[in-house]
């Protein structure tokens, strides 16, 4: 039972929800997405399409963590960060970003142009294609350890811009000229 209630609060610039980590296996993923539902529960005036294509995007992003690099070594982790880094006007910026420990040998990238037929016949490959539609911008980005250069990681990210609903527009407006 909890004593706070249970509102959706505004987005609001600077905003971070709590980090989380998850063992580098598949298995994670259902528990995973879950944890993005209740984040993105309790962000007022996120549109469900938003919210679907966020999760959409973040359970790629985590399979190919899990897939594409040493993630899915034994102890190996996924990290899932999510923020509201700008809120502006009429638009909230909703970024989320998935850290893996890093590079098996290649950098992510979108696959080459396939035919009609390796693309109908192909069982994977499509993630990055994915998150590139839906995402309002997105890529990647490797970090090292500053003394010694090793790769200890690469960060997928993708951004997600929606309108902010005009009464919340309207309210931030009757409360600024106060």
């Amino acid at each position: 039972m909890s004593i706070l209630p249970q509102t959706p609060t505004p987005a609001y610039p600077g905003r971070r929800w709590e980090a989380r980590q998850y063992p580098g296996v598949l298995a994670a993923s259902p528990v995973f997405r879950s944890d993005l539902r209740l984040d993105l529960a309790s962000l007022a005036g996120a549109p469900s399409q938003i919210r679907d294509d966020v999760e959409l995007c973040a359970s790629e992003a985590f399979a190919n963590a899990v897939l594409h690099s040493r993630s899915h070594r034994r102890g190996g982790t996924v990290m899932r960060l999510l923020s509201t880094p700008v809120v502006m006007g009429h638009q909230t910026t909703l970024r989320l970003s998935v850290l893996d420990d890093g590079p098996m040998d290649t950098r992510p990238m979108v696959p080459a142009q396939r035919s009609v037929q390796e693309w109908e016949e192909s069982e994977s490959g499509r993630g990055l294609l994915l998150i590139h539609q839906l995402a309002t911008e997105w890529g990647t980005q490797r970090w090292a350890d500053p003394d010694t250069g090793d790769v200890l990681g690469a960060v997928l990210w993708a951004e997600f811009t929606y309108p902010v609903p005009a009464a919340r527009r309207r309210q931030a407006c009757v409360c600024g000229g106060a």
